[in-house]
């Protein structure tokens, strides 16, 4: 019966020896390093006995499972997760602001120039798990609102009231599925409070806080090595009329291509299509935060138009080989977007066209930031958009106040600079020039300036 056995079949001993081995030195590299560098570390271990012949292919496979596995209980004890748990992220970040607001009417009574400070803190986990499976959950501070929760638009928190108790509200809670991830399509499926998944350069679509509800999902196919197919989808909860049944919903979905042309140059290109359903009385000014401005409104508050407007984006990046006062490589990159409402017959566009020079977010690097940007009033639903970039209203408009206001009806210049000393530190100053499309009332002066002094760490 000898002469059936292959010669290079391992012992049952051999194996033992070799799987102990394998995980003794997997173990160290994760006690260094993490998860991520066991499987690398047992890879070359495993690739290096095969070159030299002491394994077949299928005995390093047949080890590479075993020893994956008695490391999965190995590592479970150690760090108090369930098996199942592969690994498990924290991060957050702290931004520290001060932020001034200057009037050009110089008889603005509800609109004097003002200064405050404000802090907005994040943080939160992301566990991954075997099979594919991942959960997520945040906290952020945030300023209460009229409805008892935090603003959806913003997570800064105002000093005032004599040093207050603070605010803390779930900014994320999420599952996600990724039954597909092969070098050539992948797949993912979201379910929860989660990070909005649709890529806009501007925020004429969402403030980059805002933090949608509901169900999300991502398709991207490998065109070429260099081309990458994406369509994203989302169903997302608006609110929750229990009285009426008439929920409001947001159904959206994105086509994207992402393509690098050269090393040097890369280009993205988008257009989406956007519905609010059942949006007119649902999402009374009573009915949700009433963050934003711009809209058409009746005298109770109700939306009269119907918001389910087309949204294309195009963006292009090239990277010089230096730039005097950067290190490494130095991306430039221009961007526009365009939105159109077909359901409303005037004041239904809005666009923006910006530059950014640089990329901050390491030590020693910086960027400078320029864009413009017009959002008519009825181009967009007033309270996804930028919570920063706002007007004075001199009268206020049906359903809203007086002052300055941030949300549609909006045009303007946006300028910032940042520089990151550390890789945990950046320092950005902001300013945004901007005036009203529609004045309130007609002939008002309406401009306004935004000052914005920033510190962000993260962690």
């Amino acid at each position: 019966h000898a002469s059936r056995t292959p010669r290079n079949a391992l012992t049952k001993k051999k194996q033992k020896t070799l799987s102990c081995a394998l995980l003794a030195a997997g173990t160290v590299a994760a006690s260094l390093y993490g998860t991520s560098a066991h499987a690398q570390s047992t890879d070359a271990l495993l690739n290096k006995l095969v070159d030299k012949g002491i394994l077949t292919v299928n005995e390093a496979k047949d080890l590479r499972e075993e020893t994956d596995k008695d490391f999965t209980k190995a590592y479970s004890v150690k760090s108090g997760l369930p098996e199942w748990v592969s690994s498990m992220k924290f991060n957050g970040d702290f931004r520290g602001r001060y932020e001034g607001f200057y009037i050009a009417d110089p008889k603005a009574a509800t609109g004097v120039d003002r200064n405050r400070f404000r802090y907005r803190l994040r943080f939160g986990f992301t566990a991954n798990m075997m099979d594919n499976l991942e959960v997520g959950f945040a906290l952020t501070s945030s300023d209460p609102t009229s409805t008892g929760g935090g603003d959806p638009v913003s997570g800064n928190t105002t000093f005032q009231n004599n040093g207050e108790k603070k605010f803390v509200y779930i900014d994320k809670a999420y599952a996600k599925w990724s039954p597909l991830n092969s070098p050539d399509a992948s797949a993912a499926f979201t379910f929860g409070k989660m990070e909005n998944p649709f890529v806009y350069p501007s925020t004429i679509l969402f403030d980059r806080d805002y933090t949608p509800e509901g169900f999300a999902a991502e398709l991207t196919y490998q065109l070429t090595s260099d081309q990458k197919l994406r369509l994203i989808g989302a169903g997302w909860v608006l609110d929750e009329n229990g009285g009426t049944g008439q929920d409001p919903y947001l159904l959206a979905g994105q086509l994207r291509l992402d393509s690098k042309w050269t090393p040097k140059i890369s280009s993205t290109l988008g257009v989406g299509w956007f519905s609010v359903l059942s949006g007119k009385s649902a999402l009374n000014t009573a009915a949700v935060p009433n963050q934003g401005r711009g809209n058409t409104r009746n005298a109770a508050g109700n939306l009269v138009y119907s918001y389910n407007p087309i949204y294309a984006d195009a963006g292009a990046t090239y990277m010089l080989d230096s730039f005097p006062g950067y290190t490494g490589a130095f991306p430039i990159t221009l961007s526009a977007d365009y939105l159109y409402n077909p359901a409303v017959k005037q004041l239904n566009q809005g666009y923006s066209i910006g530059m950014i020079l640089g990329k901050s977010g390491k030590k020693g690097l910086w960027d400078v930031t320029y864009r413009w940007t017009e959002l008519q009033k009825d181009a967009w639903y007033e309270e996804f958009v930028e919570s920063d970039f706002g007007a004075y209203y001199k009268a206020a408009p049906a359903g809203g106040t007086a002052g300055y206001q941030s949300g549609t009806n909006v045009r303007g210049h946006w300028i910032k600079a940042s520089y990151s000393p550390y890789d945990s530190l950046t320092l950005s100053v902001a300013t945004f020039l901007t005036g009203l499309v529609s004045e309130s009332p007609v002939g008002s002066r309406s401009g306004a300036t935004r000052l914005q002094v920033d510190a962000v760490w993260k962690f």
